[in-house]
């Protein structure tokens, strides 16, 4: 008995909570919530795209935040932080613009336009892959960490650009539906329950995936110092 409750880690509880919300998510995206009159079937992917647009924000703000402390005290804990944030911002960042695109076809007849959300997203994604590809090749140690978390701390500059861009230029992409600066109530009130859900349940998922790969990098760690010790 005992030996069962030592397995139960924050990650197992997490993971536990997260996966049914998950699941209410799809049953209400597909099962339950009215199809948009204007928009039919292909306003349901909503529903996936503003939780990773979401999720891909806040990872970005994380890796600013693990970034900035590093340089201060350079703990490497943050750094891992940071990275860990890195890595899984480019995939949120990716599905967003995915979705997007795939929404933007029956809607606009195009799958890209220069419109200000897309392309500051865009410019987003750039960032966070340059990012990662600076972690993977600057040099080993401290100063290649450092240049890391520079462009770390500099990726925040996007972040509130992204969020503002439909309110700063006339752009084609819809207004905000949440938040302080959404415009007058557009949602159906079945639909607004079923983003929140969804919302709720990316914001979960981001979390868990975040706490296991921040776990595989201190691994990862431990294993090099051996490696170095023993080689």
């Amino acid at each position: 008995m005992k030996n069962t409750l030592k397995k139960i880690t924050f990650e197992n509880i997490l993971l536990g909570i997260t996966m049914p919300i998950i699941g209410v998510a799809i049953y209400m995206i597909f099962m339950w919530v009215p199809t948009e009159q204007t928009l039919g079937i292909s306003q349901r992917i909503f529903y996936i795209h503003v939780p990773s647009a979401w999720t891909a924000l806040l990872s970005v703000v994380i890796v600013a935040i693990g970034s900035l402390i590093y340089l201060i005290n350079s703990n490497e804990k943050w750094d891992s932080l940071a990275h860990s944030a890195g890595e899984v911002g480019v995939i949120l960042a990716s599905l967003t613009l995915l979705s997007g695109i795939i929404w933007a076809k029956p809607i606009w007849g195009v799958w890209w336009t220069w419109d200000a959300r897309l392309t500051t997203t865009l410019i987003l994604w750039f960032i966070l892959v340059a990012y990662l590809m600076l972690r993977s090749y600057a040099p080993t140690g401290p100063q290649g960490k450092r240049f890391g978390a520079i462009l770390g701390v500099l990726a925040l500059i996007d972040a509130p650009i992204v969020y503002y861009s439909t309110v700063w230029w006339r752009t084609a992409h819809p207004g905000m539906n949440i938040g302080p600066l959404a415009e007058s109530a557009t949602l159906d009130s079945q639909m607004y329950l079923a983003l929140m859900v969804s919302v709720v349940g990316f914001t979960l998922l981001f979390v868990y995936i975040l706490k296991e790969r921040y776990n595989m990098k201190q691994d990862e760690k431990e294993i090099d110092k051996l490696f170095t010790y023993y080689g």
